[in-house]
């Protein structure tokens, strides 16, 4: 029998994502105007693509 790979020792981080989707949506109000409108944008899509990250390394 086959055994099921060993866990990862260096897994990746997601928190890098959170920073950048942050410092984008903060950039991008600020150009924009909306600067707190963004910033919450930025974060919930920074969250969702560590949530990804976080979900594909998990199996």
């Amino acid at each position: 029998m086959e055994r099921p790979p060993a866990p990862s020792n260096n897994p990746p981080a997601g928190g890098c994502l959170v920073a950048i989707g942050i410092i984008a949506g903060a950039a991008y109000g600020v150009v924009a105007g909306h600067a707190t409108t963004a910033l919450l944008i930025g974060t919930g899509v920074g969250i969702a693509a560590a949530v990804a990250v976080w979900l594909r390394e998990r199996r």
